[in-house]
């Protein structure tokens, strides 16, 4: 061990054993380098490190002190006394569109019945913003644990460290709608390969057998939807036809209508199409609306989630439900448990149901019949 590491090491166990408070004051300079019997520069040396780890804070013309949260950040998890209520982040990519206000608005009801405070953060998607919010939970501790959303879960983060970090602070972290592979956190979200299989399946007993698909390429979900989508396939003996299949990122779906031309060239041949989700769906409607093909007549499509833009669209969208509702609840009890109780977090996977419309025919040019509205089947 380097000379400034005792130093490190040394305050630390001050902290974590209680001997030494947040607020309190540590020894001059004079005085650790007399302790430890080393130059004034190694103890700067060791202060610095205990700064860059939120355990101390040097203030101008007055000297070091410990941190207000320098316990928890060591390993002390007990409630931290400065405010009564508890206080829940909630970390979104989106939270004024699609399905997120669903989730926000039951986690918010939870979370108020349980005497909290909801705390909204918005990502747009981007790594950028993922990290500032991230940093900022860390650096202030004013959160007693966090809702999250990963951001671009299919792709590498460079922020999984932070998460760590939130972590071995004590804050407990819950991921909702995906997960990274690379963390053992705990999750609640749609099974989503299952979705992609009850889509599929779904068209194939229709008698589609050229069935396109569009994935979204920069998140988990994309991945596990395909996964459904190919196992399905593979169980009626069809083949995995690449040409067949267009993987899509953020961006590219703001823009899919500009890029018709490469998603008709992918659809080409093919009887229906599945899509990643509902605004997928009702973007591609569009673009076959444009290209004056008709849908379902020569060609079906279904989306997954079942939001909004599944029901109001010109052509309403079979779909799989994303019981978003139901997510918001389970996160907010799972967090809320383990704030309150102590309780060990899991991970709930919700089961996927298919909502029949008007965008699927039966292959040959028969509809299938249709449930009664709001119906919905179950998936097996």
């Amino acid at each position: 061990m380097k000379k400034f590491e005792k130093i490190v090491t040394w305050i630390q166990e001050e902290v974590r054993s209680g001997r030494k408070v947040s607020g309190e004051k540590l020894p001059s300079e004079q005085e650790l380098s007399e302790q430890f019997q080393v130059s004034r520069q190694t103890v700067r040396r060791a202060l610095e490190e205990l700064v860059k780890e939120n355990i101390v804070e040097s203030r101008r013309g007055s000297g070091s002190y410990i941190c207000e949260d320098a316990g928890m950040l060591l390993g002390n998890t007990e409630r931290r006394a400065d405010h009564e209520e508890k206080r829940i982040a909630v970390m979104l990519t989106y939270i004024d569109t699609y399905i997120f206000p669903v989730i926000i608005r039951e986690i918010e009801k939870k979370v108020t019945q349980a005497g909290g405070i909801l705390q909204i953060a918005m990502t747009d998607n981007s790594v950028a913003k993922e990290r500032m919010h991230l940093e900022e939970f860390l650096r202030t501790r004013r959160i007693d644990g966090l809702i999250a959303e990963p951001v671009k879960s299919g792709l590498p983060n460079p922020n999984l460290d932070l998460y760590q970090k939130l972590q071995k602070s004590g804050i407990p972290v819950l991921f909702v709608n995906s997960f990274y592979e690379n963390l053992t956190i705990p999750h609640v979200s749609l099974d989503d390969e299952k979705a992609g299989y009850l889509a599929t399946k779904h068209l194939l007993e229709c008698g589609h057998t050229r069935i396109a698909g569009i994935f979204k390429a920069d998140d988990g979900q994309g991945r596990m939807r395909y996964a459904g989508y190919t196992k399905a396939l593979m169980e009626h003996s069809l083949k995995i036809k690449n040409r067949q299949i267009l993987w899509v990122d953020s961006e590219d779906i703001r823009e899919m209508e500009m890029e018709s031309d490469r998603i008709l060239k992918r659809l080409d041949g093919c009887t229906a199409c599945v899509c990643y989700n509902d605004e997928i769906a009702s973007k591609l409607v569009k673009v076959l609306q444009s290209a004056e093909i008709k849908v379902p007549d020569q060609i079906s499509v279904i989306g997954i989630d079942n939001s909004s833009l599944a029901r109001f669209c010109e052509v309403p969208i079979t779909s799989v439900n994303n019981p978003a509702n139901e997510i918001g609840k389970c996160a907010a009890q799972i967090i809320l448990d383990k704030i309150d109780k102590n309780m060990e977090m899991y991970s709930a996977e919700f089961a996927p149901e298919l909502v029949m419309r008007n965008s699927v025919k039966l292959s040959g040019g028969f509809s299938p019949t249709l449930p009664a509205p709001g119906a919905a089947r179950s998936y097996r």
